[in-house]
């Protein structure tokens, strides 16, 4: 590890107050852009010379790119001495903490206005929600049996596969160290992060990604939810082996979708490639992925019952598509 890049990386103050901004929250290059007051261009050079430093990282949803904070920085607790050192100058420079306090006055408007945009988005697709919402049962007793099926222990680091508007992050992010919410969509990665943006930023993780290849080491989650996801998989069995693949051996999976139904609309109106599934096509489906069912759970609604099912995560490696079919 070499200390030079850190040092030069902090070496401008638009950098120092980048890093503050970071401390709050993943942001846009072109929100940093807005709050700072300088062109986009300018803004990604900046994040360039944080990123080669280890500092920051960048994230690319569909034709946005983020910025965020690296806790870990360039090497065993550089990063999160880089976040002290910076905290404790706020402290002790008047000029520099009147400096980031103007920043994030600036930044709590890009707040409130990712909330109005989040607000618009729900308006105009209300009524297509409210269409699926009355053929099954309501929310809040789906997610009371999650909750219990998913016990009292701590979810470690929790992967919600198909965040959506991040709902079951923000309802298991204090039972988990870490929240990692990803989504194919970046439209829905906007309006989790509004959602989830009271999350400290070194807890959460939003991720733009397939549930078919996900962009996750192997082994290095705890917990992993497919919350009324799995239906859109046109062949569940590559979903399920990618979460057992980055799930560590003992790892949790639970899986929330409809059981099996014939309600041949939602394929061709909703795109749900799969109309729900029989609870003997999931038993089969997580073992030939390598988890051994655990719970099964039914909330009935009209005329769709949603199904719960946990299971747990082998040491064995698991069974590819491929070898379901050998």
């Amino acid at each position: 590890m070499r200390i030079e890049p850190t040092l030069r990386a902090l070496s401008d103050p638009t950098r120092l107050r980048i890093m503050r901004l970071l401390a709050t929250m993943e942001l846009a290059i072109g929100e940093l852009a807005q709050v700072l007051g300088q062109s986009q261009p300018r803004v990604s050079r900046h994040a360039k010379i944080l990123c080669d430093a280890n500092l920051a990282e960048r994230r690319k949803e569909g034709s946005w790119v983020f910025l965020r904070q690296l806790a870990g920085g360039n090497g065993p607790g550089l990063g999160g001495a880089v976040a002290h050192l910076l905290a404790r100058a706020e402290e002790a420079d008047e000029g520099f903490a009147a400096r980031c306090a103007e920043d994030r006055r600036h930044l709590a408007a890009i707040r409130a206005a990712r909330e109005d945009r989040a607000a618009e988005y729900f308006a105009a697709h209300a009524a297509e929600w409210d269409e699926l919402r009355v053929l099954h049962a309501p929310d809040a007793p789906v997610e009371a049996a999650l909750s219990q099926a998913l016990g009292d222990e701590p979810l470690g680091t929790l992967l919600d596969i198909g965040t959506g508007t991040g709902r079951m992050a923000e309802i298991f992010a204090p039972r988990a160290i870490r929240v990692i919410a990803l989504d194919k969509s970046p439209e829905m990665l906007r309006l989790a992060r509004v959602r989830l943006q009271d999350i400290a930023a070194d807890r959460l993780e939003l991720v733009q990604g397939d549930f078919g290849a996900l962009p996750l080491a192997d082994a290095s989650v705890d917990t992993v939810l497919f919350h009324q996801v799995l239906h859109y998989a046109q062949d569940p069995q590559v979903a399920l082996a990618e979460a057992a693949r980055v799930a560590r051996p003992g790892a949790t999976i639970a899986i929330v979708d409809f059981a099996a139904h014939e309600r041949e609309e939602l394929r061709r109106q909703h795109q749900h490639a799969r109309l729900g599934f029989s609870d003997d096509q999931m038993f089969d489906a997580v073992g030939d992925a390598g988890f051994a069912l655990l719970d099964t759970r039914a909330i009935a609604g009209t005329p769709l019952t949603v199904k719960i099912w946990t299971a747990r995560r082998s040491a064995e490696r698991a069974r590819q598509p491929e070898d379901a079919h050998a």
